[in-house]
């Protein structure tokens, strides 16, 4: 099951990549956590939680590309946002392929309770200037 499902409701930015890469996100995030909640192999599990924080850098580079670009006036807190997740995802990475910790539940809630939260926050604060 799903533990995070995109619609444009609740998630939309209304600027087309942020929207076309939040749901490939969702997507990579779904898989580790059904990987992880599934008893799946801890190596399929790690190969899945490389693939989704790289793909996050590189999101989060491309957002932060796109409000420089546009002189966004929110964008040093939204970057220390990005920065203190991407903080937190390395530590998890680091200690996951060192044995010393596992991708659970908790988790997997904790990245979802961020999204619900940057996204409507931090994203859509963007819109206006990104499609200025």
């Amino acid at each position: 099951m799903a533990l995070i499902t995109w619609t444009a409701s609740q998630y939309g930015t209304n600027v087309g990549f942020a929207d076309d890469e939040h749901q490939i996100l969702f997507g990579k995030l779904n898989k580790l956590y059904d990987l992880a909640t599934g008893g799946a192999a801890r190596s399929a599990i790690g190969e899945q939680l490389d693939d989704l924080i790289a793909y996050v850098v590189g999101h989060f580079a491309h957002e932060e590309k796109e409000m420089q670009a546009k002189d966004f006036s929110g964008f040093a807190e939204h970057k220390a946002e990005h920065d203190a997740l991407v903080g937190v995802c390395a530590g998890l990475q680091t200690k996951f392929h060192a044995g010393e910790a596992e991708v659970t539940e908790e988790v997997g809630q904790m990245v979802k309770g961020w999204l619900d939260k940057h996204i409507p926050t931090f994203d859509m604060a963007y819109a206006g200037a990104l499609n200025s």
